[in-house]
């Protein structure tokens, strides 16, 4: 299992979704920084998309804490609520997050850390997405 401390400090992402309903993909680069001691980490993530004839990118935003123990990760929202929880090792599926008639599932892939990336499948009456998110050490 790949240590909090191995994650501490800012990473490059580069994300691409591709939305199924909209018939469209999007992209987008950015800096995520964990931070903090011991086995929490806060997640803090500012990414610019590109949207498909948009006059101007958007700006994004996300906030989880990763709490690790156990041989695992959890995960959760800025709030404080469960979102799921992985192995940081190798390549395999997080638990799955069900969010109403939504249901969101992850894999990771940390064969090539500090390299790594993280795959979500989103599927819903309202959603039909894959984004994939590339991370690698900040310069």
């Amino acid at each position: 299992m790949i240590a909090a401390a191995r994650f501490a400090g800012a990473w490059r992402l580069e994300r691409e979704i591709e939305d199924r309903l909209g018939g469209q993909v999007l992209r987008g680069e950015g800096v995520a920084r964990f931070d903090g001691i011991g086995p929490e980490l806060r997640y803090h993530e500012e990414l610019v998309l590109t949207l498909p004839g948009a006059a101007a990118p958007v700006r994004a935003e996300r906030r989880y804490l990763w709490r690790f123990g156990a041989g695992r990760v959890a995960v959760f929202f800025d709030d404080g609520l469960p979102f799921h929880a992985f192995v940081p090792e190798g390549h395999g599926a997080g638990t799955d997050h069900p969010c109403g008639a939504d249901l969101y599932r992850v894999a990771y892939d940390f064969s090539r850390f500090p390299g790594w990336q993280a795959v979500w499948t989103v599927t819903g009456p309202r959603k039909d997405y894959t984004s994939r998110t590339s991370y690698r050490p900040a310069p």
